[in-house]
């Protein structure tokens, strides 16, 4: 058992950047593909799909077109970007609420992540969005990680 999903999910990330990795597999939940298309609305991944993991007899399949299988797994699958020369776009990516802890803020005490440079991903009544997002409708939330 996973106390942390979410925790699991920046960390696959983070070690996959450091590999300089195309792309990670994740197990899916709907959280995870929420934060995947804030992290891909703010420019920090490329793309990103849900699927079907399948161990087959001829290796392992991606599956994306919803076959329904009782052995396949629902796999959360996050290209990553990356600069002309190679660079990073995602230098540091951190987990600020944890299960233990949690931390909230109202839309006022949102703070520019690096001066703007990065974002800090909020979970609000409204759904996952950016604080720039959360700032600009007026909604506060929990704040969930930090990317830049």
């Amino acid at each position: 058992m996973m106390t942390d999903p979410l925790a699991d999910m920046l960390t696959r990330i983070r070690n996959a950047v450091r590999i300089e990795k195309p792309a990670v597999e994740i197990p899916a939940s709907g959280l995870k593909a929420k934060l995947a298309q804030v992290l891909k609305d703010e420019g920090f991944i490329l793309d990103y799909q849900v699927g079907k993991h399948q161990a087959g007899e001829g290796g392992d399949t991606f599956v994306t077109d919803g076959v329904t299988l009782a052995e396949a797994k629902a796999v959360l699958r996050v290209y990553l970007k990356y600069g002309p020369d190679g660079e990073r776009v995602i230098r540091r990516i951190e987990r600020i609420s944890k299960p233990g802890l949690r931390l909230y803020a109202g839309w006022k005490d949102l703070k520019p992540v690096l001066d703007g440079l990065g974002i800090a991903v909020i979970s609000t009544s409204r759904g996952l969005m950016s604080d720039r997002r959360a700032r600009s409708e007026r909604v506060g939330g929990e704040v969930l990680c930090r990317v830049w």
